[in-house]
């Protein structure tokens, strides 16, 4: 099935970016011509999804460091440090932005004894692989993880984890749309995911695109589904996971995980390795974004809610091991106990790990 759509593309000078903050009343391209215009972008959620931003993490370094001038070795790598650090301080929550930025860190290094010419274009050369890499990972792990989707089975999914979320065909909706390629019949229910509705504005419009029937229900509905026996499985993505298999995903994600487990549903988290940080033991403690109040009080520019009223808009939640009945990845399925699955991952996968 071809791709309907393309997240964000290396044009040779700037990158072309779909921007995710207009649809789907609008289908538009923009042109990010400079750092800051990245920057910009990942804040306000033009790009969005951890594999996508740590795309555009990578893009959006090789693109600063490109106008850079070619004879001063030493402010060439003052600005590459200023780059990073701008970049790293878009959002705190994907881990896969600070794991792009030290992969990219890493390639400098390596290119010490390089002209300044030519490091520039081996950053290029590696921002534009990693697209293409995030592409093939994802639909490994749609492979890996379409097998836990039955013939009839009805799946929820909560905010967007596809190939808007991606470079490319997706973790959670690439699970999916990789049991649909394969001739069975599923159906999806699609959270609306306030207060940004990622699941009515984005999973909707990105099935479909692809031919896959969606159905969206409000947040507060899923669990009226689920006790009517009309949800079989749930499959959400991931923007950060701890060693012991705690996920942090978009705010919602645990109370659905809770209502899953009730109703003894499958709860799967699909995501791949550089989303898994080995770094932190447990969930508690990932860092969590807050962001603007605006998000809450109003809809599309339009007020919803009493004007200086108190807000609280905590961008993700955690999901706790205990309630996430397997984690999908490029490199199989992993199960409790977590981290031993993910330490083999990783022993087979060396210099992948967001230790």
């Amino acid at each position: 099935m071809k791709d309907p759509f393309r997240t964000m593309e290396w044009m040779g000078d700037h990158i072309r970016l779909l921007d995710q903050t207009l649809l789907p009343r609008q289908e538009k391209y923009i042109s990010i011509l400079t750092v800051d215009q990245m920057c910009d972008a990942i804040k306000r959620l033009a790009v969005r999804g951890a594999p996508a931003i740590g795309v555009a993490a990578a893009m959006g370094i090789a693109l600063g460091m490109l106008g850079a001038p070619d004879s001063d070795r030493e402010s060439f790598s003052r600005r590459f440090g200023e780059v990073c650090r701008l970049i790293a301080a878009t959002r705190p929550t994907a881990v896969n932005l600070f794991w792009a930025v030290d992969r990219m860190k890493r390639v400098y290094e390596a290119g010490a004894d390089l002209s300044i010419a030519e490091l520039k274009q081996v950053l290029v050369d590696e921002a534009v692989f990693m697209e293409k890499e995030d592409r093939m990972l994802c639909e490994k792990i749609g492979v890996s993880g379409r097998d836990l989707l039955e013939e009839g089975d009805t799946v929820l999914t909560h905010c967007n984890a596809g190939g808007l979320a991606t470079a490319g065909y997706g973790t959670a909706i690439g699970v999916i749309r990789a049991a649909f390629e394969q001739g069975k019949n599923i159906r999806v229910v699609s959270d609306e995911t306030r207060p940004l509705n990622q699941g009515a504005r984005i999973t909707c419009w990105e099935l479909m695109k692809l031919g896959i029937p969606v159905t969206l229900i409000t947040d507060n509905t899923a669990g009226a589904l689920m006790q009517r026996g009309e949800i079989q499985k749930v499959v959400v993505g991931a923007d950060r996971i701890a060693a012991n298999g705690d996920a942090a995903n978009k705010i919602g994600t645990f109370s659905v995980a809770v209502l899953a487990r009730y109703h003894q549903i499958p709860f799967y988290v699909a995501a791949p390795l550089s989303t898994i940080d080995m770094s932190i033991r447990t969930g508690d403690t990932i860092p969590i974004e807050e962001r603007d109040p605006g998000e809450v009080t109003r809809i599309c520019g339009v007020p919803i809610a009493p004007e200086g009223v108190a807000v609280r808009n905590i961008a993700f939640d955690v999901t706790p091991y205990q309630l996430i009945t397997g984690i999908v990845t490029e490199h199989g399925r992993a199960s409790a106990p977590y981290e031993k699955s993910f330490e083999q991952f990783f022993a087979d996968k060396p210099g992948e790990n967001n230790s």
